[in-house]
């Protein structure tokens, strides 16, 4: 039968935006039925990214807006059932989440491909316009008081993770300074501890009725997008909706726009706020101003410029003076909350805690000093032209970078859309380029410097943090005798019956009218490799690119590994081994890679200082860094992003900075000082603690990864730094022992993404470093992170640990066993599709987990290069149970006691596509995952492919062979290793019940992992404070604005987003 004629489009064409500054396209539409508006970007690449957004105004702390994006999820008029949504999605290469902000709430719908996207589309809308809402959903998701007597609940275990640390107590109160009440803009709607534990349903359903109708609505898209299609889609779903919201001339106040005011600050505040901590060392200053109307693009863009030029980098004005030169603070950021008037925020990292009043005093007096005198108009014309040429680069590297301005707009831009259309160019930087210096520094002083503010000094509190352990324990206990044996067994019953009821079966007949899309419309970006010099041993090649890099030069001693893309920038990576560095001075590690783009050059017999060297960076690149990786930790890679007339400057700065630094004195100490200050805030975070220790445990003193963390940098580097006041000459020669082996041409592989049929001389350029090598040695192999393991990284078994920390209101967990080790492994395949089918939304983990609120996340990761497999357990009231949950589901189904859904089968092997999608999303990440795959992994340019047909033939036996062999390793006290952290009230129920399940958990201090690495020093130097750093792994310590395209597949780390 042919396919009927679509009727014309109730949405109709508000504007069409071609952006002349990056090649994609916009269309902004509107329902003529309901109000509902549709904003699609046109951009090529695999996936597709849905953003829908409310506007969400509450003038309360109940956690309505919160608790009410969490409920969404729980089901709709036409699939009421808990998880349907989500399994759906998951067959359909996709993944949902949702986040709730102080002014709306943005679900999310993250697709490889149009076809699964326009598949799911409307059912989540469903979702999001008529859920369910149930007392059962709003009972386990929201709050609960468990049959122990202890408070549970998904959003109550989020906030309990995160209502007393610092940033949340130190910006709550500025909140509520900057804004009277009554201003939606004061109050917490992620929800405060105490209020969603008494919130109702009937209030989380009036916020609905309030907030969420389609006029309040917009659809932001992202992607290949049909667009005759979408409109279908919509025009269909409004139909199906239309009895059940309100008529579209119903009154309607617009959050935000049609709402009071926020007043201008009569007066400068000035308050403390205290937060739990042992370690009373340092806090932290945070500064509140209101700025210029969102909608004023040149003000707002002249806000950005300025900020920049104040503290966007290590020579700017107020970086420069309090953190470099007066080292009166670790660094000062900057951030800005679009708002009808634009909030601006400046935090002051680590500061002597004695000193906080002295440093927010003398901030101001550097912002003041700074507006008086005349400005440096050059930098600040370099700050505008690198701001605009990032812009350009983000565009092209970000796959969502539209999705924020175009939320933004929805909700406090005009309805017109003039306020969108003004998207189309950057011409307010060339508005803003001709500005004198007293137009910059009025502007500075009307919106800053004598602008009246709220600052908020973060004290450390010891006494605080035992308050709050004696307080909760207080009143759970006075909780527990109120109700009694009986009640608790009345609420135990009661759980029972919501989860039951929440859990019911998802008919075969609804999964079974959602069919598993094709691939063809997941559009993958396609690159061209080349190589040149050492790296041709991999391969000869046979391609146009390839013939490029030959015809340039043959002769480069180099490795030099190219991916050719459409782009109009270069991206550059030097990857370092470090594995020929002398061990004892692995710590150093640490204190190289904050100095490396903060240090003098020699240049020409003539010393350059740093400050000059940063400005000259900053004016040829777009971004430039020094990091671990990239996939695998052990190495390291200087990173820079230039256009292509920069190419050959850019490999001169890498040169420069290899060869031509100066170990200055001066500047080891600022770079050592920075590290130092940070510690104790690096220390407060209990996920971070968490795998800090677990990395301290799994590895060897060569891992540099191990070396950089903050348990070796608490010890090791404080005692350097008395080394330093002493005996200077020492330590500078302790470095170059650790740059002399390090920057070696046997350690040196190159890689180079670019449109390499227009950048000149791709091989050739690189003779400026060649010159400066000795390159008669053979390339080292790659660093091995499973020959740096340890005895218990190698055999995993019989270690527990429990670290309670002041810090923390919640615990997180790890748990090693051993996993596979070779991507070529026979069980890999079985393994993923394992690992998928317990981690998907509303699967098993999730389901037993996070579904009865004993965990915010719960997950398995693998790591390859080391051979493990671990259990993570994120932010829970109860580690134990959390983990007995996780237990009984893998042990049911590695035993065939809970069979394998064929349904949820089939949308585990979708979300494997889904994360190849999601590791390449832009032709920069593309081009980057080929060359780590390839040089890095070892694998092969096709290995996604050949793995994903291997996935698809796996069976469910293999598949409970891996979860009996491997998995269930995690589980048997004999082969797996356990690290917790958690508050301090939870260490002795936790050691109890785990030693009842076979463990031996040891409680230790964090103190107890740090390692000296053999440098002695005085007592007072061991850094015994009790906490320490995340696996620092991740992470560089200098640079500036780099682009983030490496990937590591083997690892899914922490839970994104809010949901």
């Amino acid at each position: 039968m042919p396919a009927m004629k679509q009727q014309k489009s109730y949405f109709k064409v508000i504007q069409n935006i071609k952006p002349d500054y990056c090649p994609i396209e916009i269309a902004q539409y509107e329902s003529e039925r309901t109000g509902m508006r549709v904003v699609v970007v046109d951009q090529k690449g695999p996936k597709v990214y849905g953003y829908f957004a409310l506007a969400t105004e509450i003038h309360d702390d109940s956690g309505s807006p919160h608790t009410l994006e969490h409920l969404c999820f729980m089901g709709s008029k036409s699939y009421r059932y808990k998880g349907v949504l989500d399994q759906l999605a998951t067959r359909a290469y996709s993944t949902t989440n949702a986040w709730t902000a102080t002014d709306h709430t943005a679900y999310t719908l993250d697709t490889a491909g149009w076809e699964g996207f326009a598949q799911i589309l409307p059912v989540y809308l469903e979702h999001v316009l008529l859920p369910t809402l149930t007392d059962a959903g709003c009972y386990t998701e929201v709050h609960h008081i468990d049959g122990t007597g202890h408070d549970a609940g998904v959003v109550y275990s989020e906030m309990q993770g995160v209502q007393n640390n610092q940033g949340e107590l130190m910006e709550f109160r500025a909140r509520r300074l900057l804004y009277p009440e009554g201003n939606g803009f004061r109050y917490e709607t992620g929800g405060m501890m105490e209020q969603l534990r008494v919130l109702t349903a009937d209030r989380i359903r009036e916020f609905h009725r309030e907030m969420y109708q389609p006029k309040n609505l917009c659809l932001v898209l992202i992607g290949e997008i049909d667009h005759d299609e979408l409109l279908q889609i919509l025009d269909n779903f409004e139909t199906s909706i239309l009895d059940d919201i309100p008529p579209s001339d119903a009154p309607f106040k617009r959050p935000w726009v049609e709402s009071t005011p926020t007043p201008k600050l009569k007066e400068t505040i000035i308050d403390t706020v205290t937060f739990p901590e042992e370690d009373e060392s340092s806090g932290e200053i945070l500064v509140g101003f209101l700025g210029p109307d969102c909608n004023d693009h040149v003000a707002n863009a002249a806000l950005g410029i300025l900020l920049i030029y104040l503290c966007g980098s290590s020579v700017s004005v107020l970086e420069n003076t309090l953190v470099e030169k007066e080292q009166l603070a670790s660094m000062v950021y900057y951030s800005t909350d679009t708002r009808p008037d634009v909030t601006i925020w400046f935090s002051l990292s680590s500061v002597e805690t004695g000193k906080l009043a002295d440093v927010e005093k003398r901030l101001f007096e550097v912002l003041r000093e700074t507006a008086a005198n005349k400005l440096d108009m050059a930098y600040m014309r370099d700050c505008i032209n690198r701001f605009t040429r990032q812009i350009k680069f983000k565009c092209e590297s970000s796959g969502d970078f539209f999705s924020s301005p175009i939320i933004e707009d929805h909700l406090f831009g005009d309805r017109s859309g003039s306020d969108l259309a003004k998207i189309a160019t950057i011409e307010e930087m060339a508005a803003i380029d001709k500005w004198t210096d007293g137009q910059w520094r009025d502007f500075m002083s009307t919106w800053i410097s004598d602008a009246h503010h709220v600052s908020i000094l973060g004290a450390p509190s010891k006494e605080m943090s035992k308050k709050l352990k004696a307080d909760e324990k207080a009143r759970v206990k006075a909780q527990q005798e109120r109700l009694g044996e009986e009640g608790l067994k009345k609420l135990a019953k009661k759980l029972e019956e919501a989860k039951a009821e929440n859990d019911r079966a998802i008919p075969d007949e609804i999964l079974e009218g959602f069919p598993v899309p094709g691939t063809s419309s997941v559009h993958f970006i396609p690159t061209i490799t080349a190589r040149s010099g050492l790296a041709r041993r991999m391969g000869k090649l046979d391609n146009n690119i390839q013939h490029i890099v030959d015809r340039d030069a043959d002769d480069s001693p180099l490795f030099i590994h190219f991916e050719h893309i459409p782009s109009n920038f270069v991206r550059i990576k030097l990857v370092m081994c470090t594995g020929s560095i002398p061990v004892e001075l692995k710590p150093l590690l640490s204190l190289y890679l904050m100095n490396f783009f903060t240090t003098p050059i020699m240049r020409n017999g003539k010393r350059i200082e740093f400050e000059d060297v940063v400005t000259e960076l900053e004016k040829d690149t777009i971004g430039y860094d020094i990091e671990p990786g990239p996939a695998n930790g052990e190495l390291l890679n200087i990173t820079f992003q230039v256009e292509p007339e920069k190419y050959e400057t850019a490999i001169s700065w890498l040169k420069s900075m290899l060869f031509d630094s100066i170990l200055d004195e001066t500047r080891l100490k600022a770079s050592l000082t920075k590290i130092l200050a940070d510690i104790p805030d690096e220390k407060r975070s209990g996920n971070g603690m968490c795998h800090a220790i677990d990395y301290m445990m799994h590895f060897q003193q060569k891992s540099s990864g191990k070396a950089r963390s903050t348990l070796v940098k608490a010890v090791y580097l404080k005692r350097i730094k008395h080394l330093m006041d002493s005996e200077p000459k020492k330590v500078i020669s302790q470095l170059q022992a650790v740059t002399g082996p390090l920057h070696a041409f046997e350690n040196f592989r190159i890689y180079v993404a670019a449109n390499l049929e227009k950048l000149p001389h791709p091989v050739s350029s690189w003779d400026t470093l060649t010159r400066a090598l000795d390159s008669s040695k053979p390339l080292n192999p790659l660093d091995d992170r499973k020959a740096c393991l340890s005895d218990e990284g190698r055999h995993p078994g019989n270690k527990a640990y429990i670290v309670p920390m002041p810090t923390i209101d919640s615990s997180f967990a790890l748990v090693t066993t051993k996993g596979l080790d070779s991507y070529t492994h026979p069980q890999l395949p079985a393994l993923m599709v394992a690992q998928a089918y317990l981690d998907s939304v509303e699967g098993p983990l999730w389901v037993a987990v996070r579904g009865t609120g004993l965990a915010y996340g719960c997950g398995f990761s693998r790591s390859i290069d080391t051979g493990h497999l671990t259990l993570r357990i994120y932010r829970s009231p109860n580690s134990y149970q959390a983990y007995l949950a996780a237990r009984e589901q893998v042990s049911n189904y590695a035993s065939g006691k809970t069979r394998l859904d064929k349904y949820a089968l089939q949308g585990a092997i979708s979300s494997i596509v889904m994360q190849f999608a999601d590791e390449q999303p832009t032709m920069g990440a593309a081009a980057a995952l080929s060359f780590q795959n390839q040089v890095i992994k070892g694998i092969g340019k096709e290995w996604n492919e050949r793995i994903l047909r291997s996935v698809r033939d796996v069976t469910e036996e293999q598949i409970r062979e891996v979860l009996s062999g491997m998995v269930m390793g995690c589980f048997e006290p004999g082969r797996c290793n356990v690290v917790i952290t958690c508050a301090s009230i939870m260490e002795e129920e936790l050691v109890k019940n785990f030693t009842k399940e076979g463990f031996s958990p040891e409680t230790r201090p964090l103190s107890y992992f740090q390692d000296d690495y053999g440098l002695k020093g005085d007592d007072g130097d061991d850094g015994e404070d009790e906490k320490d750093d995340e696996d620092d792994d991740e992470g560089g310590e200098s640079g500036s604005d780099g682009e983030d395209d490496s990937h590591d597949t083997e690892s899914t780390e922490e839970e994104d987003g809010d949901r």
